[in-house]
This record gives C-alpha cells, sequence and structure tokens, in this order.
C-alpha cells in the first residue's frame, strides 16, 4: 500500500461522505432538527478549515489559530450563549455534537475551541452585565483568547487548597501565585483566575476573578512540549501583585467554589465529546486504510473488531448526548452522572484509538495515516477536566450515597 495521507485529509468531499456513511440512525432519531442542522453545518466547516490542516499542525506544533477562526466565522464558537452577548442561543446537546465533529477534524483545534468556552462561561454566569458585555463577545468572535486558570503546581483536583491568594484592598484585591497546565496560557487575552481570599475557610474562601492578560504583574511561561495536542499550546501562568478591581470579582467573596461546580458539567461535557470525536476518528481513518489495502471486502477479522468499536462507539455517543440533553432540561444534575459520561467516553476514545493502532498493525504507527495522532492525542482527555480517577471517586460516593439510603428504607420498612 502507498503510504501516502488520506483522501479525507486534503479532499472535504471525501471527509464528508465517509463520516455521513457514519452516522448511525439511533443517533439522529434523538436528535432535534436544528442540532442535526448544527451537527452539519459544523462537519461542512471542518472539512474545509479544520481536517485539511490537522497533520501539518501536529507535525510544527503550530497553535491551531487559522482553524479556531474559521469557527468562529461560521458563528459556532457562541453556541451555548444568548444572541445578546454573541451566541446562537443553543443548547448543550447542539454544543456536544458540534465538540465531536471538530474533534474528529482536528482534537487540538477543538481543545482550544472548548477553553473559549471554559473561560467565557464562568462570567456569563457568575460575572456583572457589564463584565459579560466586555469580555465575552471577544472570547466568541475570536477576537481574543481566554484561559481558565485552576490548577496550580502543588494543587490539581483539589480546589480548596489553591495557594494563589488575592488579598482585599481598598479598590480591589493583590492577586499573586502561579498557575500550571493552563490551555491558552501564553496567548489568553482573558484569564478566569481562581484564588484564595481565606485560607481558613477551604473551598469557602475560594474567589474568582476575570483577569486581562496583558495587565502588570501578569506574565506567562514558555508553553510545555506535550505528548498531543501540539496545535493547542499549554502553559504556566504568573501573578506577581496584580492589582484586580472588585467589579472583576464573579459573583461574591468565597463564592469560587459554587463558580467552578457550576461550570464543570460545560468542561466535562467537552471533554467526553472529545473522546466520542476522536474514538470516530480513530474508526474513520482505520475504515479508509482498510479500504485502501483490501478494497469493500475486508478480512473477517477486521470486521470482528470493526463491529466491537463501532458498538462501543454508539453506546459512547448515546450517552454523552443523554446526559448533555439531561444538562438542558434539568435544574440540577448529579456529579456521578456527569462523572460517569466524562469518564466512560474519554476511556471510549482512548481505548478505540489503541484498538485501531491494533487492527493497522505496522501501518497504525504511521504519521501520514494519523491513527497514531488520535492515540496520542485522546490521553490527556483522561486527564484533564477532572482525571478519570476523580470521576470513579465521585460516581464511587454516589453509589455509597445511595446504599446509605436503601438501607435506611430498608430499616425503617
Amino acid at each position: 500500500m502507498s503510504v501516502q495521507p488520506l483522501d479525507i485529509d486534503s479532499d472535504p468531499a471525501a471527509y464528508l461522505a465517509l463520516h455521513e456513511r457514519l452516522d448511525e440512525p439511533v443517533v439522529d432519531a434523538a436528535l432535534s432538527a436544528r442540532e442535526r442542522e448544527v451537527r452539519a453545518h459544523t462537519r461542512e466547516v471542518v472539512s474545509r478549515e479544520v481536517a485539511p490542516r490537522a497533520h501539518h499542525i501536529d507535525r510544527t506544533h503550530t497553535f491551531a489559530h487559522d482553524s479556531v477562526q474559521a469557527l468562529a466565522r461560521a458563528g459556532l464558537m457562541g453556541l451555548i450563549f444568548p444572541p445578546s452577548l454573541g451566541g446562537s442561543g443553543d443548547g448543550n446537546v447542539a454544543y456536544a455534537v458540534a465538540m465531536e465533529e471538530i474533534t474528529a477534524g482536528c482534537a487540538a483545534t477543538s481543545l482550544i475551541f472548548m477553553t473559549q468556552t471554559h473561560a467565557a462561561y464562568p462570567i456569563m454566569i457568575a460575572g456583572s452585565d457589564d463584565l459579560a458585555a466586555r469580555y465575552i463577545p471577544g472570547l466568541l468572535d475570536g477576537s481574543v483568547y481566554g484561559s481558565l486558570a485552576i490548577t496550580e503546581p502543588d494543587a490539581g483536583s483539589d480546589v480548596s487548597s489553591l495557594s494563589t491568594t488575592a488579598r482585599p484592598t481598598p479598590d480591589g484585591y493583590l492577586l499573586n501565585g502561579a498557575k500550571t497546565f493552563i490551555t491558552t496560557g501564553d496567548r489568553a487575552g482573558v484569564i478566569v483566575c481562581f484564588a484564595t481570599t481565606d485560607r481558613t475557610r477551604g473551598r469557602g474562601g475560594v474567589s474568582a476573578f476575570v483577569v486581562e492578560g496583558g495587565w502588570d504583574g501578569v506574565r506567562a511561561g514558555q508553553p510545555f512540549q506535550k505528548l498531543g495536542m501540539h496545535g493547542s499550546s499549554t502553559a504556566e501562568l504568573f501573578f506577581d501583585h496584580v492589582r484586580v478591581p472588585t467589579g472583576h470579582r464573579l459573583g461574591a467573596e468565597g463564592e469560587g467554589w459554587r463558580v467552578v461546580m457550576s461550570s464543570v458539567v460545560k468542561s466535562r461535557i467537552s471533554a467526553a465529546a472529545q473522546g466520542v470525536g476522536l474514538a470516530r476518528a480513530a474508526y474513520a481513518r482505520t475504515l479508509a486504510t482498510l479500504t485502501r489495502m483490501h478494497g469493500t471486502r475486508l478480512p473477517d477479522e477486521h470486521l470482528c473488531a470493526l463491529a466491537d468499536l463501532r458498538g462501543r462507539i454508539l453506546q459512547g455517543r448515546l450517552l454523552l448526548h443523554a446526559v448533555a440533553r439531561q444538562a438542558d432540561h434539568a435544574d440540577d444534575i448529579s456529579t456521578g452522572q456527569i462523572g460517569m459520561m466524562k469518564q466512560s467516553c474519554t476511556d471510549l476514545g482512548f481505548a478505540a484509538a489503541v484498538e485501531a493502532t491494533r487492527i493497522l498493525g505496522p501501518y497504525g504507527d504511521l504519521a501520514a495515516l494519523g491513527v497514531e495522532r488520535c492515540l496520542r492525542d485522546a490521553k490527556v482527555t483522561q486527564i484533564y477536566d477532572g482525571t478519570n480517577e476523580i470521576q470513579r471517586i465521585l460516581i464511587g460516593r454516589e453509589i455509597t450515597r445511595a446504599l446509605e439510603c436503601w438501607s435506611d428504607r430498608k430499616e425503617s420498612v
């Protein structure tokens, strides 16, 4: 077989034809007309503007600016935001299907795309009208990049142990500390930073602030070298006596934990959609490669492996869409359900890429065919937005509460 890049990487028509053939009727039946419209629009933009750049971006570690700007021009950056802020007023399911499509074309582009949402969403739900009007439209039209600054060198998933401090001053706060593993941190013009105003209060002492990347005392480190997601940058952020006006605080002092928990639904839908999108990409690339090698009559051993992958991907898509649908309609959705979605779908993305690599044998290791990129990109989705080990703990706690409730009811009978 000639080891050349696949047609789906350079030919938008071939890309669209393959992915349309892989759509599942049971998934389509559960989507509204508007959600299918968003999917079709996103897929078309990805086929022209995102997928053809993905291989070059990965090989050269080029920031996926042009791809992100194409998505912004297409009106896709503000799906879950109201028209008054530059969005389209869609729901979580529409956002999830768009994230799937973008990830299937280029996972690194999807990481930048979702980070814009993750930076804008806390401002919308907890900031003043003035803050929202000042910062969200730029994040949605791509004229400014945003970052969510939570993780610290010694405080990853435990927000209550943050060491970055926000000391009250007569006109605001003085911000000091360091953050690490911050997506788009080296380019961010808008940073939602979480810091403690009172360490003795644990979570109750955490507050959130909108900080501009160009303010005095804000500095970014050099981007990290990473296993995957080469088109997205990840860097440290340093805050040295940064003056933050009181009006840039999100919510009341000490409400940072509430802001985090309210934002978790969006961020974990994003990661789960990446997992499904990467699984779909690995499956599609495997099919395209095997067809090039064998024509349409694939060996039974490959068909059996592909059948298993197809079923697992379908299950992942249905789980993702079902939880996103619940988030659209429920006032409160449990952390266990969000955790099951995030853990299951991101584990699916990595496992599907591993299996696709195995099916293709030596061809699975070739950069030109793109399956190894899916494998490298998928790994980090199991780590960020709450590691999958943390998700299992949250799910386990929910199981324990259910057992305790069942035991109490049993004893009362």
